[in-house]
């Protein structure tokens, strides 16, 4: 597995090492030893999650308050995605930042986002069936998000907005300097 700290360095890609033949291909997605080698630290993950969507959806930006703050582990199992991870620690040099990735089942790329951040993606393939690990249980109470088009945040989702599926929850989210309940983190962003 290779692992690269994108221009947010708390946010990581992970390339994952595929091996194929004419009959298929067999890839390890998750290796917490690997993990925990390039961090310095054991992220303990406790919930899997999966979405199918069609082209057009978009997810997000979404995330958890503490105590239910969430670290994700974002894959796409068949299709393809432009996945985007926003800094909204209000402490951080990178606040209001964001980082956008196009992962696929083709490429395998993964991407690590620690909590602190919101989270969101956007299907670019007719279907999507993505995946993410978590380190945190899903909290109804502690759910929250930010407008996917704040205009502040300046995120190009690559598909015309009136071509965007979105769902009501998202369509009434704030934006990030509307927001309230930003993060306060120490160093440890992942714990």
């Amino acid at each position: 597995m290779q692992f690269t700290r994108t221009k947010i360095a708390d946010v990581i890609i992970i390339e994952p090492k595929v091996h194929g033949d004419d009959r298929g291909y067999f890839v390890e997605t998750f290796r917490g030893d690997k993990l925990e080698e390039f961090l310095g630290f054991q992220i303990n993950f406790c919930q899997d999650n999966e979405s199918k969507s069609s082209k057009g959806v978009l997810r997000g930006l979404h995330y958890q308050l503490p105590p239910f703050a969430q670290t994700k582990l974002v894959r796409v199992i068949d299709g393809r995605v432009l996945d985007v991870a926003v800094d909204i620690r209000k402490n951080s040099p990178t606040f209001g930042q964001h980082i956008a990735v196009e992962l696929s089942g083709e490429n395998k790329k993964q991407m690590l986002i620690p909590r602190g951040f919101a989270h969101g993606f956007v299907v670019l393939s007719e279907s999507c069936t993505f995946a993410y690990k978590v380190d945190n249980y899903y909290s109804l109470e502690c759910d929250r998000g930010i407008a996917f088009d704040d205009k502040d945040l300046d995120i190009d989702w690559q598909i015309p907005q009136d071509k965007l599926q979105l769902s009501a929850k998202d369509t009434k989210q704030p934006l990030l300097k509307d927001t309230n309940d930003l993060f306060l983190f120490g160093v440890d962003y992942y714990a």
